[in-house]
């Protein structure tokens, strides 16, 4: 376990690396970190940054998409999630499904489409995958973007886990409010849905990836239930309550961006609209 001292000294530099809009070393650099001691820093950040008037408002889940886990991790490939908080200043709603994104003070910045959902209530404990389902109110496509402080994207899982989980920002699309006959079929109906991203630094779009509910452990619900299982272990952190909002991982990879470039979806098998952003 990583002295209380030491975890936060690490969420101090990274705090201070992000303000600046720096990189800095791996923390597993010269110190061999455990996944649980990423979340001791986590805690260390959460707390500092409730302290500096932020207010989480949900959890990001990232790397749920197992067929990108081979791309990440230098010495052992990243083979599980991790989650970090998402914060009022951090989450925000687009207008009519477009938005616009200032990339000023974005370290290695790189999009993600995911799906999103809002909780109604808490889950049960010992839920299941239909008591994870019943408790979401909508969901909606959002844009991810994610920024790493790590040079060219290189980590262990650790570093990943403590630097915020790389979250930056969250843009929301329109959310779709669910009936209780969609719930009850929202794992399978996400699985089989897939998403185009599309990129244009002019006035043509190009087909840059497809994406699937599929590669997200399964389906967007599997990774919200793998998410709440995983903070019964965790019992620093608070469980899903109501009113949080959870991004549940790519559906593709990650993909850098830079200023002048316009980024859109299309979704297949789901009733959601796509979602267009720009970056300046």
């Amino acid at each position: 376990m990583l002295m209380s001292t030491q975890a936060n000294r690490y969420a101090h530099q990274l705090l201070a690396a992000r303000a600046d809009a720096q990189q800095i070393p791996c923390l597993t650099k010269d110190d061999h970190l455990t996944i649980a001691d990423g979340y001791d820093v986590a805690k260390c950040i959460v707390d500092i940054r409730i302290a500096q008037g932020e207010t989480p408002i949900g959890r990001k889940i990232g790397f749920t998409n197992r067929r990108i886990w081979p791309n990440y991790g230098e010495r052992e490939p990243i083979n599980a999630p991790i989650w970090a908080h998402m914060y009022d200043d951090t989450v925000r709603y687009s207008e009519d499904n477009h938005g616009l994104q200032d990339l000023t003070g974005a370290v290695q910045p790189r999009i993600e489409p995911e799906i999103v959902f809002k909780l109604a209530k808490a889950p049960p404990v010992n839920a299941t995958l239909e008591d994870i389902a019943d408790c979401i109110e909508w969901m909606a496509h959002g844009f991810e973007l994610v920024v790493c402080p790590f040079a060219d994207w290189k980590f262990e899982a650790a570093d990943a886990v403590a630097a915020f989980g790389f979250h930056g920002a969250l843009i929301l699309g329109e959310p779709h409010m669910l009936s209780s006959a969609t719930r009850a079929h929202l794992a399978d109906i996400l699985t089989a849905a897939s998403v185009s991203l599309s990129y244009s630094e002019g006035a043509e779009f190009r087909l840059h990836s497809a994406g699937f509910g599929s590669n997200v452990m399964d389906s967007p619900v599997h990774a919200l239930l793998n998410l709440h299982q995983t903070l019964q272990t965790q019992p620093q952190f608070a469980p899903l309550a109501a009113g949080e909002i959870i991004a549940t991982g790519t559906l593709t990879d990650a993909y850098p961006v830079k200023p002048g470039q316009t980024w859109s979806t299309a979704f297949s098998g789901v009733a959601l609209p796509g979602l267009t952003l720009s970056f300046v």
